[in-house]
Protein backbone atom coordinates (compact mmCIF):
# COMPACT_ATOMS: atom_id res chain seq x y z
CA UNK A 1 0.00 0.00 0.00
CA UNK A 2 1.78 3.46 -0.97
CA UNK A 3 0.56 6.33 0.89
CA UNK A 4 0.84 9.94 -0.04
CA UNK A 5 3.90 12.25 0.51
CA UNK A 6 2.31 15.00 2.55
CA UNK A 7 5.67 16.64 3.46
CA UNK A 8 5.90 17.13 -0.97
CA UNK A 9 2.28 18.30 -0.67
CA UNK A 10 2.65 20.57 2.01
CA UNK A 11 5.88 22.02 0.81
CA UNK A 12 4.38 22.46 -2.84
CA UNK A 13 1.17 24.47 -0.82
CA UNK A 14 3.51 26.64 0.72
CA UNK A 15 5.15 27.00 -2.26
CA UNK A 16 1.68 28.13 -4.10
CA UNK A 17 0.71 30.62 -0.82
CA UNK A 18 3.86 32.31 -1.04
CA UNK A 19 3.57 32.85 -4.89
CA UNK A 20 0.29 34.01 -4.60
CA UNK A 21 1.17 36.71 -1.22
CA UNK A 22 3.89 37.67 -3.93
CA UNK A 23 1.37 38.17 -6.76
CA UNK A 24 -1.16 39.74 -4.58
CA UNK A 25 1.66 42.37 -3.25
CA UNK A 26 2.94 43.27 -5.88
CA UNK A 27 -0.24 44.18 -7.70
CA UNK A 28 -1.02 46.13 -4.34
CA UNK A 29 2.80 48.00 -4.94
CA UNK A 30 2.11 48.74 -8.48
CA UNK A 31 -1.23 50.32 -8.37
CA UNK A 32 -1.31 53.99 -8.11
CA UNK A 33 -3.77 57.21 -6.90
CA UNK A 34 -4.44 59.72 -8.05
CA UNK A 35 -3.66 62.36 -5.21
CA UNK A 36 -3.82 65.89 -7.92
CA UNK A 37 -6.10 66.48 -10.76
CA UNK A 38 -5.55 69.91 -12.45
CA UNK A 39 -6.26 70.83 -15.79
CA UNK A 40 -8.82 69.54 -18.87
CA UNK A 41 -8.54 66.06 -18.21
CA UNK A 42 -9.36 66.64 -14.37
CA UNK A 43 -12.62 64.93 -14.42
CA UNK A 44 -11.08 62.04 -16.55
CA UNK A 45 -8.82 61.28 -13.96
CA UNK A 46 -10.34 62.81 -10.69
CA UNK A 47 -8.25 63.09 -6.97
CA UNK A 48 -8.43 59.75 -5.35
CA UNK A 49 -8.70 57.48 -8.74
CA UNK A 50 -7.24 53.96 -8.56
CA UNK A 51 -5.21 52.96 -11.19
CA UNK A 52 -3.84 49.72 -12.42
CA UNK A 53 0.16 48.97 -13.68
CA UNK A 54 -1.47 48.55 -17.18
CA UNK A 55 -3.14 51.51 -17.12
CA UNK A 56 -2.53 54.32 -19.95
CA UNK A 57 -2.81 58.21 -18.94
CA UNK A 58 -3.50 60.51 -21.53
CA UNK A 59 -3.15 64.33 -20.89
CA UNK A 60 -3.42 67.46 -22.73
CA UNK A 61 -1.54 70.71 -22.88
CA UNK A 62 -2.41 72.10 -19.29
CA UNK A 63 -2.95 68.91 -17.70
CA UNK A 64 -0.86 68.10 -14.73
CA UNK A 65 -1.58 65.10 -12.35
CA UNK A 66 0.21 64.16 -9.29
CA UNK A 67 0.46 60.06 -8.83
CA UNK A 68 1.36 58.38 -5.38
CA UNK A 69 2.66 54.37 -5.44
CA UNK A 70 4.29 53.40 -2.21
CA UNK A 71 4.55 56.43 -0.51
CA UNK A 72 6.35 58.59 -3.21
CA UNK A 73 5.09 60.58 -6.03
CA UNK A 74 5.01 61.26 -9.72
CA UNK A 75 4.26 64.34 -11.56
CA UNK A 76 3.11 63.86 -14.68
CA UNK A 77 2.09 67.37 -17.35
CA UNK A 78 0.39 67.26 -20.57
CA UNK A 79 0.39 66.34 -23.48
CA UNK A 80 1.75 63.11 -23.42
CA UNK A 81 0.26 59.35 -22.43
CA UNK A 82 2.37 58.12 -19.75
CA UNK A 83 1.56 54.46 -18.10
CA UNK A 84 0.24 54.58 -14.52
CA UNK A 85 2.94 52.75 -13.12
CA UNK A 86 5.96 54.61 -14.56
CA UNK A 87 9.25 54.53 -12.81
CA UNK A 88 10.16 56.81 -10.02
CA UNK A 89 13.12 58.49 -8.49
CA UNK A 90 14.89 55.74 -6.85
CA UNK A 91 16.41 57.97 -4.62
CA UNK A 92 13.29 59.54 -3.38
CA UNK A 93 12.59 59.65 0.22
CA UNK A 94 10.20 60.98 2.57
CA UNK A 95 12.26 63.76 3.18
CA UNK A 96 12.54 65.47 6.63
CA UNK A 97 9.90 67.96 5.40
CA UNK A 98 7.77 65.59 4.73
CA UNK A 99 8.09 64.10 8.23
CA UNK A 100 7.69 67.09 9.79
CA UNK A 101 4.50 67.40 7.95
CA UNK A 102 3.31 63.55 9.29
CA UNK A 103 4.25 63.94 12.60
CA UNK A 104 1.68 63.45 15.34
CA UNK A 105 2.98 66.07 17.88
CA UNK A 106 4.24 68.99 16.53
CA UNK A 107 6.65 70.69 18.81
CA UNK A 108 5.92 74.43 19.20
CA UNK A 109 9.46 75.03 18.88
CA UNK A 110 9.50 74.36 15.36
CA UNK A 111 7.83 77.44 13.68
CA UNK A 112 7.92 77.12 10.20
CA UNK A 113 7.29 80.68 10.02
CA UNK A 114 8.90 83.35 8.01
CA UNK A 115 10.33 86.81 9.48
CA UNK A 116 11.28 89.52 6.96
CA UNK A 117 13.15 92.71 7.05
CA UNK A 118 11.58 95.76 6.23
CA UNK A 119 12.41 96.02 2.58
CA UNK A 120 12.02 92.03 1.91
CA UNK A 121 8.71 91.07 -0.18
CA UNK A 122 6.95 88.10 1.23
CA UNK A 123 8.03 84.34 -0.31
CA UNK A 124 5.66 83.39 -3.40
CA UNK A 125 4.29 80.16 -1.07
CA UNK A 126 4.61 79.23 2.66
CA UNK A 127 2.92 76.03 4.22
CA UNK A 128 2.28 75.39 7.44
CA UNK A 129 5.25 72.66 8.43
CA UNK A 130 2.89 70.51 10.54
CA UNK A 131 -0.51 68.56 9.00
CA UNK A 132 -2.12 69.21 12.24
CA UNK A 133 -1.52 72.90 12.68
CA UNK A 134 -4.87 75.08 11.33
CA UNK A 135 -3.28 77.24 8.32
CA UNK A 136 -6.37 80.23 9.11
CA UNK A 137 -5.64 81.08 5.59
CA UNK A 138 -7.24 78.06 4.27
CA UNK A 139 -10.72 77.30 4.19
CA UNK A 140 -12.36 73.68 4.27
CA UNK A 141 -13.26 70.50 6.39
CA UNK A 142 -9.67 70.51 8.61
CA UNK A 143 -9.14 66.68 10.77
CA UNK A 144 -8.01 67.21 14.03
CA UNK A 145 -5.73 64.58 15.34
CA UNK A 146 -5.99 65.82 19.26
CA UNK A 147 -8.20 68.82 20.23
CA UNK A 148 -5.97 69.60 23.42
CA UNK A 149 -3.34 70.30 21.69
CA UNK A 150 -4.91 71.98 18.29
CA UNK A 151 -2.67 75.17 17.33
CA UNK A 152 -3.40 77.66 14.63
CA UNK A 153 -0.45 78.90 12.67
CA UNK A 154 0.16 81.64 10.60
CA UNK A 155 2.93 82.47 7.75
CA UNK A 156 4.40 85.81 8.83
CA UNK A 157 5.23 86.62 12.42
CA UNK A 158 6.83 90.22 11.81
CA UNK A 159 3.42 92.05 12.74
CA UNK A 160 0.63 91.89 16.35
CA UNK A 161 -2.71 90.93 15.09
CA UNK A 162 -6.25 89.69 16.28
CA UNK A 163 -7.86 87.00 14.85
CA UNK A 164 -11.22 86.71 15.80
CA UNK A 165 -13.29 83.41 15.72
CA UNK A 166 -16.93 82.77 16.11
CA UNK A 167 -19.15 80.04 16.10
CA UNK A 168 -23.60 79.90 17.38
CA UNK A 169 -23.23 83.50 18.37
CA UNK A 170 -19.68 83.17 20.16
CA UNK A 171 -16.92 85.43 19.65
CA UNK A 172 -13.44 84.69 20.91
CA UNK A 173 -10.24 86.72 20.27
CA UNK A 174 -6.84 84.96 19.57
CA UNK A 175 -3.55 87.37 20.30
CA UNK A 176 -0.61 86.91 17.40
CA UNK A 177 2.52 88.83 18.69
CA UNK A 178 4.95 89.64 16.51
CA UNK A 179 8.09 86.51 16.54
CA UNK A 180 5.32 84.39 17.15
CA UNK A 181 3.40 82.37 14.37
CA UNK A 182 1.61 79.66 16.29
CA UNK A 183 -1.39 80.18 18.94
CA UNK A 184 -3.50 76.97 20.83
CA UNK A 185 -6.76 77.13 19.77
CA UNK A 186 -8.45 78.56 22.66
CA UNK A 187 -10.66 75.44 23.76
CA UNK A 188 -11.73 76.88 27.28
CA UNK A 189 -13.73 79.17 25.33
CA UNK A 190 -14.37 78.25 22.05
CA UNK A 191 -14.41 73.97 22.23
CA UNK A 192 -13.94 72.29 19.16
CA UNK A 193 -16.88 70.67 17.94
CA UNK A 194 -17.06 68.71 14.89
CA UNK A 195 -19.53 69.44 11.89
CA UNK A 196 -20.02 73.19 12.48
CA UNK A 197 -18.82 76.16 10.64
CA UNK A 198 -16.33 78.53 12.46
CA UNK A 199 -15.86 81.59 11.10
CA UNK A 200 -12.33 83.28 10.87
CA UNK A 201 -11.56 86.57 10.59
CA UNK A 202 -8.98 89.59 11.03
CA UNK A 203 -5.28 88.37 11.68
CA UNK A 204 -4.10 89.51 8.34
CA UNK A 205 -6.71 87.89 6.72
CA UNK A 206 -7.61 89.88 4.01
CA UNK A 207 -11.31 88.04 4.24
CA UNK A 208 -13.42 85.75 6.45
CA UNK A 209 -12.46 82.22 6.21
CA UNK A 210 -14.96 79.23 7.31
CA UNK A 211 -14.03 76.18 8.42
CA UNK A 212 -15.51 73.19 9.96
CA UNK A 213 -13.69 70.30 11.77
CA UNK A 214 -13.99 66.29 11.87
CA UNK A 215 -12.10 63.73 13.92
CA UNK A 216 -9.12 62.59 12.42
CA UNK A 217 -9.26 59.28 14.91
CA UNK A 218 -6.43 57.13 15.20
CA UNK A 219 -3.21 59.09 13.15
CA UNK A 220 -1.87 57.92 10.08
CA UNK A 221 1.46 57.05 10.30
CA UNK A 222 3.03 56.86 6.42
CA UNK A 223 1.73 59.41 3.29
CA UNK A 224 -0.15 56.53 1.72
CA UNK A 225 -2.47 56.05 5.00
CA UNK A 226 -2.68 59.96 5.47
CA UNK A 227 -3.60 60.77 2.01
CA UNK A 228 -6.18 58.24 1.91
CA UNK A 229 -7.88 59.54 5.43
CA UNK A 230 -7.94 62.74 4.50
CA UNK A 231 -9.42 62.05 1.32
CA UNK A 232 -12.41 59.89 3.15
CA UNK A 233 -12.97 62.49 5.27
CA UNK A 234 -12.64 65.62 2.92
CA UNK A 235 -9.94 67.36 4.31
CA UNK A 236 -8.38 68.97 1.38
CA UNK A 237 -6.25 71.78 2.54
CA UNK A 238 -4.27 69.41 4.64
CA UNK A 239 -4.37 66.93 1.82
CA UNK A 240 -2.95 69.59 -0.62
CA UNK A 241 -0.42 70.43 2.11
CA UNK A 242 0.93 67.17 2.38
CA UNK A 243 1.00 66.69 -1.48
CA UNK A 244 2.74 70.14 -2.10
CA UNK A 245 5.48 68.60 0.56
CA UNK A 246 5.60 65.17 -1.14
CA UNK A 247 5.70 66.85 -4.44
CA UNK A 248 8.71 69.17 -3.50
CA UNK A 249 10.31 65.89 -2.20
CA UNK A 250 10.13 64.28 -5.15
CA UNK A 251 11.56 67.19 -7.54
CA UNK A 252 14.46 67.56 -5.27
CA UNK A 253 14.92 63.55 -4.95
CA UNK A 254 14.01 63.09 -1.13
Amino acid sequence: MSFPDFRTRRLGLTTAAAAIAFAVAGTAAAQSMVVRSTGPSASKYPTGAKLKASDKLTLVAGDKIVLMQGGKTRTLSGPGTYGASGPIQSNQTMGSAVTRMLASGPSMRSRGGFSRGPDEPKPAELRAPNLWFIDYREAGTFCVADPATLMLWRPYMDTDELLKIEQDGKTQTVAFVVGANFRKWPSDAMPVKYDVDYRLSGGGLSAPVTIRFKPMGEVPATPDASVDALMAKGCTPQLNRLVDTMAEAEASGG
